[in-house]
């Protein structure tokens, strides 16, 4: 029924431009995802200016719209609250093509993050959870990871034990149907807090991992990437890292694939860079390419988000694969 099920957390992105000035002063800490209450984030909200773009957002939803983008079929599971950010969620990702029908929280807001964006394209985001930290076992449709190809988790959601036991209902269901499963490590911080419970996800449940070159470090606690890599291998058939402008590494059984980034002649805001990376790549394992153009497509995809502000495509991706293939660099 779907090439690809993601499950994370549902909110709307408020992306802002600013400057390092505005971050010191306000004790954000730069290229990070830190969580925030209410409070915190309204204030922040206050004293920034106007924003760039509202849209709906969350690392695995911008997954999702990517991988729309490139002609995949897919469905989002993630939990919205019934306000005014939930319907403008809601309905981003329904005018895209993309499944989703969570039923909302009654009682909590929709979460939302406060992207600041600076001049060296650095994204620094502020989060409220609000509903979407409350999605657990009971909001997995069974029947969409069932029939999903591959079901895509995001690391940003395993903060709360509901949501941690919610990806192990998944990834147990996807099992027993005999489909893939995949994680992105989303954030170091996120590794840090809970690298004992990945590991043992990943030991036993992963199938298809995704982190950049800090993440897997801290995962593997080692700075050294190839030992990292070497770890990987043990735990996951596919390891993909990301490393910004020096492209992508791929490990597969004793395989090593390296990607180079594709050409962009301005980075605007890398804000949804390694999403629409793994937009692209899982698209061409789904559809049967080989892991190099899996690579190849994740890179003009991660091209294209970091060329404008937001973690969404404006270009329909499907386009561009199509005018590489034209070109001769066909994925």
């Amino acid at each position: 029924m779907f090439d690809l099920c993601s499950i994370g957390n549902a909110l709307v992105d408020i992306i802002i431009s600013t400057d390092d000035a505005f971050l010191r002063a306000n004790s954000i800490t730069k290229g990070a995802m830190v969580l925030v209450g209410d409070d915190r984030s309204a204030a922040l909200y206050e004293r920034a200016g106007a924003a760039i773009e509202m849209s709906s957002g969350g690392s695995a939803a911008n997954t999702m719209a990517g991988f729309s983008s490139l002609g995949g079929t897919g469905a989002f599971l993630g939990k919205v609250g019934r306000d005014r950010f939930g319907a403008i969620f809601t309905h981003d990702l329904r005018a895209q093509d993309i499944d989703f029908a969570t039923k909302p929280s009654p009682d909590l807001p929709s979460g939302r993050c406060l992207i600041f964006v600076t001049p060296d394209a650095q994204r620094s985001m502020n989060t409220t959870l609000g509903a979407a930290a409350e999605f657990g076992p009971d909001d997995v449709e069974a029947s969409v990871v069932q029939n999903a190809e591959i079901t895509y988790l995001e690391g940003y959601l395993f903060d709360k034990p509901k949501a941690q036991q919610a990806f192990l209902y998944a990834t147990r269901l996807a099992r027993e149907a005999g489909r893939k499963r995949a994680l992105t490590l989303s954030d170091v911080f996120c590794v840090s807090r809970h690298r004992k419970a990945f590991l043992e996800l990943i030991a036993g449940e992963i199938d298809i991992l995704f982190a950049n070159e800090n993440e897997i470090r801290e995962l593997y606690e080692t700075q050294d990437l190839q030992a990292a890599l070497h770890a990987a291998r043990a735990h996951a058939d596919i390891a993909i890292v990301t490393r910004g402008a020096q492209g992508a590494i791929i490990a597969a059984g004793t395989n090593t694939y390296e990607v180079p980034a594709y050409p962009v002649a301005e980075i605007v805001d890398t804000t949804g860079a390694g999403d629409l990376f793994a937009a692209g790549f899982l698209y061409g394992l789904t559809h049967g390419k080989s892991l190099p153009a899996c690579g190849h497509i994740g890179a003009i995809a991660a091209a294209e988000v970091i060329s404008h502000f937001g973690p969404r495509p404006q270009k329909k991706l499907r386009d561009l694969i199509s005018k590489s293939a034209d070109s001769g660099s066909s994925p």
